[in-house]
């Protein structure tokens, strides 16, 4: 059953061009291919990247943060409320205004001071900004390192001048060492941050970001399977050439370099925009949907790389969104203010008295049943 399934999804007539089979692409002395097995080394090699990032974020990042003088940003701590806590963890960390108003009544507290206490409550778990410092310090060592390794290697390749290149002679186009590693690492890296992510900073776009992730595991999975390798570096080191800039961006923002992050976060507008909104259409999709089909020509799989490569684009256009959200304000501000997917929030300098009413009024000792309180 396992073997007739295997069979069906590797099905050569929906994966390879018209009268190519896998057999045709086994490796010999002669010339090597990707494999399928190949991938499995993505996994011990994500592991081992996530432990990597663990050693560097502590020994490395850490006391960077702290030579730079970053401070933990320090949030007024809620006043503690037994039957506040409990609906925070067990109904809603953010209760609407209908909710409120019940919670009101059956507390005998004002809508305000509920309101600013779920604020606060919601802000003590907000990560530090050293932490956010050493995420990003991380990450621009991974994005700044494989994108230099990935510039360098293409440099050299006929098909980063020349995009038809990417389908002379598909699918029997050699693998080479480096080739391979890119491939490899980078599919490794992805699936680390898959994995990672559900452990990380959340942001308001964790949605977008794990379909980001899904889709670009796929299509880095797939390519390589079916040796779609030229091609797919292409698309690697485009979008790894701004990734570094906005991680620039952020670490001088958290450390308090305002012109720094103002500049960098220009330069990664400008890189993003040109690479993502512009390159990557006339570029990438260009040679995806119309080179490939005159060349090599239409095969059922083709059907699928495009709309995997086309929900990338969409992406781009709302990352692209989020940018000119914060360039707008950072205009009117006159400076980069903050990260539109940053989660925390602020308090009003009158919280002082709401929490003295909290103190008071404070039932530790209230019963809750199924998040619901008793009277």
């Amino acid at each position: 059953m396992a073997g007739r399934l295997k069979a069906w999804f590797w099905s050569e007539s929906f994966w390879l061009p018209h009268n190519v089979s896998w057999e045709d692409l086994r490796n010999s002395e002669a010339v090597t291919f990707p494999q399928a097995s190949d991938l499995y080394l993505a996994f011990p090699l994500a592991l081992a990247i996530f432990v990597v990032r663990q050693l560097f974020e502590r020994f490395v990042a850490k006391p960077f943060a702290i030579y730079l003088n970053i401070q933990a940003r320090r949030f007024t701590t809620a006043v503690p409320h037994a039957a506040l806590e409990n609906i925070f963890k067990t109904v809603t960390k953010r209760p609407d205004s209908a909710r409120i108003k019940g919670y009101s009544k059956q507390l005998d507290l004002d809508v305000r001071t509920i309101e600013h206490w779920f604020r606060q409550r919601r802000n003590q778990e907000k990560p530090s900004l050293v932490t956010k410092f050493s995420e990003s310090l991380w990450r621009f060592c991974f994005y700044f390192g494989i994108f230099c390794f990935g510039l360098q290697y293409l440099w050299k390749t006929p098909w980063l001048w020349d995009t038809k290149h990417c389908w002379y002679n598909y699918p029997y186009q050699p693998l080479t060492a480096g080739l391979f590693w890119y491939y490899i690492v980078e599919l490794a890296f992805y699936w680390s941050l898959m994995f990672s992510q559900f452990v990380d900073i959340k942001r308001k776009d964790f949605v977008i970001m794990l379909v980001h992730h899904l889709a670009t595991v796929s299509l880095v999975s797939f390519s390589y399977v079916t040796n779609m390798v030229r091609v797919g570096t292409l698309v690697l080191c485009l979008h790894d050439a701004a990734d570094f800039l906005l991680e620039t961006a952020k670490m001088a923002n958290y450390a308090k370099f305002q012109k720094l992050c103002d500049t960098m976060f220009a330069l990664f507008g400008l890189v993003f925009i040109s690479t993502r909104l512009v390159l990557y259409p006339l570029w990438i999709l260009n040679s995806t949907m119309f080179e490939s089909w005159e060349i090599v020509g239409p095969y059922p799989s083709w059907w699928v790389f495009n709309p995997l490569l086309l929900l990338l684009q969409v992406l781009h256009a709302i990352w692209s969104y989020l940018i000119f959200c914060i360039a707008f304000k950072a205009f009117a501000k006159g400076k980069v203010s903050k990260d539109e997917r940053s989660d925390v929030e602020s308090s009003s300098e009158d919280e002082i008295s709401e929490q003295e009413e909290l103190c008071k009024k404070a039932p530790y000792n209230t019963n809750t049943t199924n998040g619901h309180l008793k009277n």
